[in-house]
């Protein structure tokens, strides 16, 4: 895992570009602590900072061909390197590390872009042609690994994170109140959104190429959910999973340091924990998070599957202190806004996973994407079949969706009832699944003056998705989650940035695509998908305590605007003064103020969740804004120990 940056500029010299694209790495040096590497020549510049997971000593980018016409720096892991190893081999090629980046530019060299179909794992990577002079950047299927670019005239820069340009003075940080009303109704920015004016982000399964001034992007993996045949039986289902689970983790422990796995007390990532200490030689290590606060708290939980297993376990307990004091610094490394803090304890816990030794982790997201885990699929089940419901039908149903939710009571069943009868029937073209959320969504978009059209950016995605209306309802809304809240908050804001914010590697296994291919086959097959991911549990019910087993979908959540109201730090004054306020021109500082002096004076009871999450929102724009468009309170940025220096002019390495 690594952290790239580049420049691509003809009427630049080599000279030229060494300090911007060293300035460029150092902030993002978080990412690879290991080592630093760049190469220029006259037009170009590529960098990387390394964290050290795979052959340690012999895998510095960026890494060349024997020739030096190409030159690749790569951020992530293809976990099947070792196959597409041997395969290039029987083709004659010849490798002189055991790293996967070298396999990576065989495969590039050797398939072109057709590689991308076969990598099995999380990668972006930027590959210069010095010969054609052409530079192409590619992003793995589910958008676990980041990538954005900056196009100025002749000049392009790309990197993992936004911050790094920060580095180049010509490149501004401007929020897009167009882009910031679609985040704010769709909860998370959209495959190619930033929330910037200028800054793009290349979406998932897609490659870029840049030639003679010309930028094309391309799709290699589009979401497909009939990719292989459906099973038989249920028996064969399960069967199934356990082989596919089996293999997509014992991949994903290649490496050569320890790899630890998150624990959150929930199915998913005790299923995880199970195999990956199946294929251990070693005592595993597990990390968590414990809370204050017994509504968030699943340390009970945590610690009977550590215990089950055997693990060495490190619990990192969460304050409404820690929440307020660690937010800054969660929201410069997420980049974007977010709806919840839930972030900022996994931008804790990662601290305490690195001090503890681990820098790669495994963790269970994806699994209720792919296996139908939220209610929200459950709702769109439900509302399909309202109609042919009877009214105690449907109340049961209702009282059966939020376990979860401890006052849940008659009141709240009756204004439920009368809600799924308001959203029986689509009312937003392609989104029904996801209705109830865009509308709850679009109170947040009060915070600007200019409201836009929230909804146009996503209703253009999918209307420019081939086959999309074809899909079922409880399809369509897998698709929306692999598009929206996955990749743009699970995967980015809770996950990756969080991580690798402390050099941690982030892995998941649910991720598999072939993990995926097969949930999709067999979700619904064999039951109603009533009681969520039933064909998982019952495939590892022998192998895990029945606690775990039986246990309900506990969302993983943390104390939000509680958290502020108590505690009150320094840094609210961004969203209570009229002066903080008025630097942020898009914004309705009217009802923002109005907003934010009821989340932090009236009692939690009073605040409803769309108010919760209008505030987080709210706080998490001012902060960016302070620190990107402003630049202001910014961490110092660290280059890592430049490990290689090549100016392809002069042929000098350091």
């Amino acid at each position: 895992m690594c952290g790239i940056a580049g420049i691509i500029d003809p009427s630049r010299v080599a000279d030229t570009l060494v300090n911007d694209v060293q300035n460029m790495l150092a902030q993002i040096g978080h990412r690879g602590p290991d080592g630093a590497g760049c190469v220029v020549d006259n037009g170009f510049a590529l960098g990387s900072v390394r964290l050290a997971i795979l052959d340690p000593a012999a895998g510095q980018q960026p890494f060349s061909d024997p020739s030096n016409r190409y030159w690749l720096s790569y951020n992530g892991e293809i976990y099947n390197y070792l196959e597409l190893k041997s395969e290039l081999e029987a083709m004659g090629c010849r490798f002189q590390t055991n790293c996967d980046t070298e396999v990576v530019l065989n495969a590039w060299i050797t398939w072109g872009p057709d590689c991308l179909r076969r990598f099995n794992g999380c990668f972006s990577f930027a590959v210069y042609d010095c010969k054609t002079e052409s530079l192409y950047l590619a992003r793995d299927r589910f958008g676990k690994r980041p990538l954005f670019y900056v196009r100025q005239g002749n000049a392009f820069y790309f990197a993992s994170e936004m911050k790094a340009f920060l580095a180049i003075p010509s490149i501004s940080f401007e929020q897009d109140a167009g882009q910031l009303a679609s985040i704010l109704c769709v909860w998370t920015p959209l495959p190619d959104q930033t929330g910037f004016k200028e800054i793009k982000s290349l979406p998932m399964g897609q490659w870029l190429t840049l030639k003679n001034g010309d930028l094309t992007t391309e799709s290699y993996a589009e979401l497909r959910f009939d990719e292989e045949p459906q099973p038989n039986d249920e028996h064969a289902a399960q069967e199934l999973i356990r082989e596919r689970m089996n293999r997509s983790v014992e991949l994903r422990l290649r490496s050569d340091v320890e790899v630890g796995v998150y624990l959150s007390g929930g199915i998913d990532s005790s299923i995880v924990a199970l195999l990956a200490k199946d294929f251990s030689a070693k005592p595993l290590s597990t990390f968590s998070v414990e809370f204050d606060d017994a509504e968030f708290d699943e340390s009970s939980d945590q610690q009977l599957i550590s215990e089950y297993l055997g693990t060495r376990h490190c619990a990192e307990r969460i304050s409404y202190q820690d929440i307020c004091d660690q937010t800054p610094a969660a929201v410069y490394h997420a980049e974007v806004p977010a709806f919840r803090s839930a972030f900022v304890p996994m931008y804790i816990l990662s601290d305490r996973t690195r001090r503890e030794g681990v820098k790669v982790v495994l963790s269970g997201e994806g699994a209720d994407e792919a296996f139908l885990g939220y209610d929200l699929f459950k709702e769109t089940l439900l509302r399909t079949s309202w109609d042919q419901l009877s009214g105690e039908v449907r109340r049961s149903r209702i009282q059966e969706l939020y376990p979860h939710l401890a006052h849940y009571g008659p009141e709240d069943t009756a204004a439920m009832t009368g809600l799924y009868q308001q959203f029986s029937k689509e009312r937003m073209p392609g989104l029904f699944s996801h209705e109830l959320r865009f509308q709850n969504g679009q109170f947040s978009t009060r915070l600007l003056k200019d409201k836009n059209t929230p909804l146009a950016a996503i209703t253009d995605l999918i209307s420019s998705t081939p086959d999309y209306d074809a899909l079922s309802p409880v399809e369509k809304a897998q698709w929306l989650e692999y598009k929206t809240l996955l990749p743009g908050y699970l995967l980015s804001t809770q996950g990756e940035r969080m991580s690798l914010a402390h050099g941690v590697e982030n892995r998941c296994p649910f991720l598999d695509p072939g993990v995926f291919s097969l949930a999709t086959a067999i979700n619904l097959k064999f039951d109603d998908g009533l009681r969520e991911k039933r064909l998982l549990r019952e495939a590892f019910r022998n192998r895990l305590p029945d606690r775990i087993i039986e246990k309900r979908k506990f969302p993983y959540r943390a104390p939000d605007a509680a958290a502020f109201a108590k505690h009150q730090p320094d840094y609210l004054d961004l969203v209570l003064s009229d002066a903080e306020l008025a630097k942020l021109p898009f914004l309705n500082a009217a009802f923002a103020k109005r907003l934010a002096n009821k989340v932090l004076t009236k009692p939690a009871s009073d605040i409803s969740t769309k108010e919760n999450q209008t505030f987080l929102y709210l706080l998490s724009i001012s902060l960016l804004h302070r620190s990107f468009v402003r630049r202001e309170t910014l961490p110092r940025a660290t280059l890592p120990p430049l490990e290689k220096v090549i100016n392809l002019q002069r042929e000098t390495a350091a």
